[in-house]
């Protein structure tokens, strides 16, 4: 027996089933019938947000930090623009996103409609996928294959639009599905495990390397690691894939752009077992990592072997099963190591020691230390507290001198590396973890650009707490021009007057001026925080103390240029340095 349904309906249905909680977006014309659909559900709530592009972000928040797929629901063209950004920094991170988007009617025959134009090629090369629905019977199976697209292989986002003559008129449709999941996982290859572990117990200093792709594999990771008592180094997007509080933790990275106790504990790494990463340039501080020796490469995306690193053994599937094996073979050899646990792990834990050392000089009076930000941060904020970055400076402090305990506990811009992603993206984090903290560090350059989702986090109740590192520059780009060019070109912003943001959006506002108020700032938007206020934090930062990943990505990509040009662009610094 067949049944009459509107598109909208037969669209929040779909989304019900394969457990949406939220939706974030802004109603319009195109998609109002959806909208009042979704008003009607007892699963789903969606979220008004100041603008689609802080819309995307905080729908990836969601994916990173929770079992549900962020999900958008805009109106065509300016909306779809809008959301373009976070669409982006989804695809090139490997984050599973749903993009519902209203569409223009298909069924009058008129031309130059209100938001007319072919979606499909506007946002053909940021997504998996793009799908435009014909007819009613269409609609449940298309979301239904967008989100089994999304989740599967390395995730990413999906686009389905629905014409609004779709959503608001009945169409015939033989039955409601109920979703059952698709998701298809490669089956590693065993003789390859074999191989792999052959590597691995003949080297004479292995070293692991996890990225995001090995997120929720932690626990396989950390007994591999034992196993072979090898030190472990982390992409920055894969920050969260292994505890700090691990002895075999070095830390983010492990070349020129590393902290010393990378640089130290992979100095004579014979076997690399690399684990969900691509080797991309953030990730490898420019390509400034050593070529690995007899790499063994694990990801569920196969297109990223041997792309700018070649593997010796090359295993697709995903990170927990094929690390299981790994660690159930090396098991089965009763395999024993001479290398001794604790000494290593005391060498990594003191190397991390001394360096963070370097970053507690004296209190200033003036500004904020970095150092004693971090440090007493990590003291003050539960243990299981989420960080949430923009992209900026302060993304590789946060990388270098905050220590993260729990898989997805950390997230950040990466491969697409948008600005603007902090605020909104803890609003998505704080929505599917309202139990836990989330704290968030964005430079002034982000927090105007997506600073008045503020709004969206008081309105609907939510608490986090953000700290803006303020120091009137684009911080890192800054320090990038100074190194070289000793001047600064479109790179000083304008006075920002960061307590009026917290005006405009009902947030409670901090000053933290100098290193005595740190302690007294932080507990002060704790206790806000609990008291279910969402704070905002303006900390007079400073920059001057560059990190490893600064001074690494400049001596690395100078090693690269030409002779003639090398001695060009030093002498034209040391020029510009003594001369000024």
């Amino acid at each position: 027996m067949s049944l009459k349904k509107t598109g909208a309906e037969l669209a929040v249905y779909a989304l019900e089933q394969i457990g949406v909680k939220n939706t974030f977006g802004i109603p319009g014309v195109h998609n109002t019938e959806l909208y009042d659909g979704i008003n009607s559900s007892d699963l789903i709530e969606p979220i008004l947000v100041t603008h689609e592009g802080g819309a995307a972000f905080m729908a990836d928040g969601v994916s990173r930090t929770s079992q549900s797929i962020g999900t958008l629901l805009i109106v065509p063209a300016a909306g779809t623009t809008h959301a373009m950004s976070g669409i982006g920094e989804a695809f090139l991170d490997g984050i599973a996103m749903l993009i519902i988007s209203g569409g223009t009617r298909t069924d009058s025959g008129r031309h130059y409609q209100l938001h007319q134009l072919d979606q499909g090629k506007l946002v053909g090369s940021i997504t998996k996928a793009c799908f435009l629905i014909e007819k009613h019977d269409e609609v449940i199976p298309t979301i239904y294959k967008a989100y089994d697209i999304a989740i599967s292989g390395e995730p990413g986002p999906v686009f389905v639009e629905i014409p609004v003559n779709l959503q608001m008129f009945k169409g015939e449709v033989e039955e409601l599905p109920v979703y059952q999941a698709k998701r298809k996982i490669a089956e590693p290859e065993i003789n390859k495990i074999k191989q792999a572990v052959d590597l691995l117990v003949k080297s004479n200093q292995p070293g692991i390397y996890v990225g995001w792709g090995a997120v929720d594999a932690t626990e396989h990771s950390k007994r591999i690691a034992e196993l072979l008592v090898a030190p472990v180094a982390t992409t920055l997007q894969g920050k969260s894939s292994f505890p700090a509080d691990h002895l075999m933790h070095t830390g983010v990275g492990f070349g020129a752009s590393a902290k010393p106790a990378g640089q130290n504990a992979f100095a004579g790494c014979d076997c690399m077992l690399a684990v969900g990463v691509r080797f991309s340039e953030l990730a490898t501080g420019s390509y400034g990592i050593p070529e690995p020796k007899n790499l063994i490469h694990i990801d569920i995306n196969p297109e990223v072997f041997d792309k700018n690193y070649q593997s010796e053994i090359a295993i697709e599937g995903d990170a927990a099963e094929v690390l299981a094996l790994l660690a159930k073979e090396l098991e089965s050899r009763n395999y024993k190591t001479e290398r001794n646990f604790q000494k290593i792990g005391e060498k990594i834990k003191k190397d991390n020691h001394d360096y963070y050392q370097k970053w507690l000089a004296d209190k200033k009076s003036d500004l904020v230390s970095p150092g004693h930000f971090f440090k007493a941060l990590r003291a003050k904020v539960e243990h299981d507290a989420f960080m949430v970055v923009d992209d900026g400076k302060h993304t590789f402090l946060a990388a270098e001198l905050f220590d993260v305990y729990q898989p997805r506990h950390f997230i950040s811009p990466t491969d697409f590396n948008a600005m603007g992603y902090c605020v909104p993206a803890a609003i998505g984090c704080k929505l599917s973890n309202p139990e836990k903290q989330v704290i968030a560090i964005v430079g002034d350059g982000g927090v105007m650009m997506t600073g008045m989702e503020l709004l969206t986090a008081t309105t609907n109740g939510l608490n986090p707490i953000i700290f803006v590192f303020h120091d009137g520059e684009l911080g890192q780009i800054s320090q990038f021009q100074a190194i070289p060019l000793n001047r600064k070109t479109c790179t000083k912003i304008g006075q920002l007057n960061v307590e009026g943001i917290a005006i405009a959006t009902g947030a409670h506002f901090i000053s933290m001026e100098n290193d005595s108020l740190i302690e007294s700032c932080i507990d002060e938007a704790i206790n806000f925080s609990n008291e279910g206020n969402a704070v905002l934090v303006d900390v007079k930062i400073d920059y001057s103390k560059k990190t490893m990943l600064t001074k690494g990505v400049v001596k690395t990509n100078l090693s690269r240029f030409p002779l003639k040009e090398k001695v060009r662009f030093i002498g034209r610094a040391i020029g510009r340095h003594v001369f000024k």
